[in-house]
């Protein structure tokens, strides 16, 4: 298998010591001023055609906004169900943290159609929303109140240009650690009064198959790639536009291939192993340590047999090793150029409870400041 991570010389301009002293002072001002999340429910919901539901048969795509912004994001309903996590013995590329196959059980939520972009992600890296409104001389209403925790807590400016010169309009967001995607998702909610998270491990391969049991959503040929997937042979060494391949059977764009994707989840070797049950119900291993943790999909850096709906892919501190701040920054990771992820909303809305003990819980203080 070739390395995600293909030999690579990131620039590092003159100013990089005070860059890391600047750093060094946000770290340690993120870490004590952390917000508590924002419960979604807390503020008016931004009005959305299609965006809410009762129950599963009501759900339907809406495309999200970001309030005072052109930037939207699209979402697709996944209907709730049991499938079978994990792949074969038999299956082509498989490897042993694959298995044994496990029964899993999930409540329906709505996924991101594309994995979300610099349209979206620069908004709240930026303050393009705030920037605007104070342009326009307008108040803030309660939803950007809310938002406005999370600037305490957004990335600090980045040293370089995090794209790489790969793309931007259009392009998937790439570079950030898990805490950042983390964030983003609780100023989105915030943002829009509905609530937005990662998707588990489970999740994201649920959605990924869309029904399926094959090695890929299309079938078990990885020469059938190129019309689903952007990967090594294709990419022409770069990320692309999302949505320019083929969906899979649930109309998701990009699941095998662009670039791999966060998930909520600590990475665990023999994980399927310790699921409780006969079937497994929405299954989450909360972080508690800085790594590995797990990312999905496979990427445009990456070979075909790891762009299979089971593949696991997990972070490494690599992912850091040329950023030259000392500390290394929290919020990027300046050697994952094949990092990006995409987000979910689940229909059943979880209680304060469930927030606090499993979906929001608190991040870990060594994610705050030694970085994700």
């Amino acid at each position: 298998m070739i390395s995600l991570i293909r030999s690579r010389v990131v620039p590092q301009p003159a100013a990089w010591l005070l860059a890391s002293l600047l750093t060094v002072l946000a770290s340690v001002v993120g870490a004590c001023l952390w917000p508590q999340p924002v419960h979604a429910q807390d503020v008016p919901k931004l009005t959305v055609p299609n965006a809410d539901a009762g129950k599963a048969e009501q759900m339907k795509p809406y495309a999200e906004l970001i309030e005072r912004t052109d930037a939207t994001i699209e979402m697709l309903p996944i209907p709730g169900g049991t499938f079978l996590m994990g792949s074969p013995d038999d299956e082509a590329g498989r490897q042993p943290d694959e298995g044994p196959q496990r029964k899993v059980t999930l409540e329906p939520f709505w996924m991101g159609k594309y994995e979300i972009t610099w349209d979206a992600f620069e908004v709240w890296m930026f303050d393009l929303d705030v920037q605007r409104r104070k342009l326009a001389r307008e108040e803030p209403n309660a939803r950007d109140s809310a938002a406005d925790e999370y600037q305490v807590s957004q990335p600090t400016e980045p040293y370089t240009d995090m794209t790489f010169g790969m793309g931007k309009k259009g392009y998937p967001a790439i570079c950030m650690t898990q805490l950042a995607a983390k964030t983003f998702c609780q100023w989105l909610s915030a943002k829009t009064g509905r609530y937005y998270r990662l998707p588990t491990e489970a999740e994201w391969e649920y959605a990924c198959r869309a029904g399926t049991t094959t090695a890929y959503s299309f079938g078990d040929d990885p020469d059938a790639l190129d019309d689903f997937a952007w990967y090594y042979d294709n990419s022409n060494g770069k990320y692309q536009p999302v949505g320019k391949k083929k969906p899979n059977p649930w109309g998701l764009y990009d699941m095998h291939g662009n670039v791999t994707e966060w998930v909520l989840d600590q990475y665990v070797p023999d994980i399927y192993q310790k699921f409780a049950g006969e079937v497994a119900e929405n299954p989450l291993v909360n972080p508690t340590t800085l790594y590995p943790r797990v990312v999905r999909g496979g990427s445009w850096d990456s070979d075909p047999e790891m762009l299979r709906s089971a593949a696991r892919d997990k972070s490494t501190p690599e992912w850091k090793q040329q950023d030259p701040q000392i500390p290394k920054s929290i919020w990027y990771h300046t050697d994952a150029l094949h990092v990006g992820f995409r987000i979910v909303r689940p229909l059943r809305v979880p209680t304060d409870k469930e927030r606090q003990e499993k979906w929001d819980k608190a991040q870990p203080v060594e994610d705050r400041k030694a970085g994700r």
